[in-house]
């Protein structure tokens, strides 16, 4: 039992190939968790890229990056 509490703690990154479908498992897939898994992303962004004392143009850049694939996505359509 303890192993499965900290598998439930382990980041994606840090989990086995072995212990993908048991993790996945443990995640919660409703509308709730699919938000707050949403809001700590955004978060995590958000202090690491954005608010920060000395900012640079990576955060910024990612974000725009990001528009642009979006858009040009949205345009044609048939990709």
């Amino acid at each position: 039992l303890p192993a499965a509490v900290l598998l439930k703690d382990t980041k994606l990154m840090d989990v086995k190939l072995g212990q993908l479908p048991s993790w996945l498992a443990m995640r919660d897939f409703t509308p709730g968790g699919i938000v707050g898994a949403i809001q700590r992303g955004y978060n995590r962004y958000y202090n690491k890229y954005i608010n920060v004392k000395k900012g640079g143009l990576g955060g910024i850049s990612m974000v725009l990056a990001g528009y642009v694939v979006l858009s040009y996505v949205w345009s044609y359509s048939h990709i």
